[in-house]
């Protein structure tokens, strides 16, 4: 079960946000966390792209 599309974008928006600012890795580390759960994935990169491709799927439809 994934979670829904805006909750993703939410998460993703967090993550790119976090990446762009050095000095925040607990913060980092906690929303890549919720991004592989959320995706049921064990990898941050593999929940980016199930993520974003959940996303363009759900809204090309």
């Amino acid at each position: 079960m994934m979670a829904h599309p805006d909750t993703l974008r939410e998460l993703l928006n967090r993550y790119e946000a976090l990446r762009a600012r050095p000095g925040h890795r607990q913060e980092l580390d906690d929303v890549s966390y919720t991004l592989c759960v959320s995706t049921n994935t064990r990898d941050v990169r593999d929940a980016v792209r199930m993520a974003r491709a959940h996303i363009a799927g759900v809204y090309a439809a």
